[in-house]
């Protein structure tokens, strides 16, 4: 889910709720062991959470923030075998193969993983990785806008390319911008081969906008967002940016300003896996068992504006009543995805910005 993942966390002034954490050595004082969570910038979780599994295990925890997802990976890739951390947590199925082709992760059960469904279970044979969180990114569109102009709301891909939606449309460079890399995914596999270059060549024709990343894209250039002085009113961001745009709203809000296109949306799952060589695994898979236990479940809709991967852990009603939940999303697998993704992208940045 990332995440540059992931997910219209720009939208909230959050802070990483980390316990500070011992030595260098990886203990902390009176023998506690600490066990280090390497994640991406995007990880929040409410305050005190991080202190109560400390409270419960002794376990202290270091939260490392090291960039985007991609970045964070390419990161742990580097020092395979002599982790910096001892769990990464942020991983999905863009950076997956490549994470599982290089060993970078060891096999772990965690405990609650018979509440996840089978469909977000990335790993299901090994458990290499442990599923935590899923979003969906997804086509956002400004009510207001189309109620103003008389315009339909664009049904799916094929009306973006139609003279009626010519300079409506921002999207995020899929080479900067994990969004923008889930949505030319999205089209990848919703138009297949050649289909999508075809499309992204009218798309250009139709002068759509392309900007580094979602909080440019959604809080400068698209109109609907409550923080935004955009004039786009479509833009590619998440189906959890409705309740989002309700719980920041200043003054309070009922209803969001802004919609999802529900056919337009590719599914980012998220997962957590103990680093091979990490000094303190069995810590390590408690802090899994952690992540993925009921409280962590309920904190993450509004800490990270993302679903729990557990089923049995009841949602905020502002998520029930205003966040979209799609019937059917667009996915594609993770090994085709780590086959053709540089390749993708350059083809991409041929057809749209050269």
């Amino acid at each position: 889910m990332t995440t540059p993942r992931r997910l219209v966390l720009a939208l909230m002034a959050v802070t990483v709720a980390a316990t500070a954490c011992g030595s260098g050595s990886g203990s902390g004082g009176s023998g506690a062991p600490t066990v280090r969570l390497l994640t991406h910038d995007s990880f929040a979780l409410s305050d005190g959470l991080l202190d109560s599994f400390t409270e419960e295990t002794g376990i202290k925890v270091e939260v490392i923030q090291g960039g985007d997802a991609g970045a964070v990976v390419n990161q742990a890739i580097l020092t395979n075998g002599n982790p910096q951390a001892d769990v990464l947590f942020g991983i999905d199925s863009t950076f997956l193969t490549r994470a599982l082709d290089a060993s970078l992760f060891v096999p772990y059960q965690a405990v609650g993983l018979d509440e996840v469904a089978a469909d977000l279970q990335l790993d299901p044979d090994q458990h290499r990785v442990t599923p935590i969180d899923y979003g969906d990114v997804c086509l956002n569109y400004d009510k207001a806008y189309f109620a103003a102009h008389d315009l339909a709301v664009p049904a799916g891909l094929d009306d973006l390319v139609e003279p009626a939606y010519r300079g409506l449309l921002v999207v995020e460079n899929p080479a900067t911008s994990s969004p923008g890399l889930a949505f030319l995914l999205a089209t990848i596999e919703a138009l297949g081969e050649p289909g999508w270059e075809a499309w992204w060549t009218k798309l250009r024709a139709n002068d759509v906008a392309v900007v580094d990343g979602w909080e440019q894209a959604y809080n400068s250039t698209f109109s609907g967002g409550g923080a935004s002085e955009g004039t786009r009113p479509l833009v590619v961001s998440y189906a959890s940016s409705p309740p989002a745009e309700v719980v920041f709203a200043d003054p309070p809000i009922d209803t969001p300003p802004t919609g999802v296109i529900e056919s337009s949306c590719y599914r980012q799952v998220e997962a957590a896996g103990i680093l091979r060589g990490s000094e303190h695994p069995e810590e390590a898979g408690r802090l899994i068992d952690f992540l993925l236990s009921t409280p962590v479940q309920a904190d993450v809709p509004l800490s990270m504006f993302v679903l729990p991967a557990r089923g049995d852990v009841a949602l905020p009603p502002v998520f029930v009543e205003h966040a979209a939940q799609p019937d059917r999303v667009l996915e594609l697998p993770p090994s085709q995805i780590e086959a053709h993704r540089e390749e993708w992208i350059g083809r991409w940045t041929d057809l749209v910005l050269r």
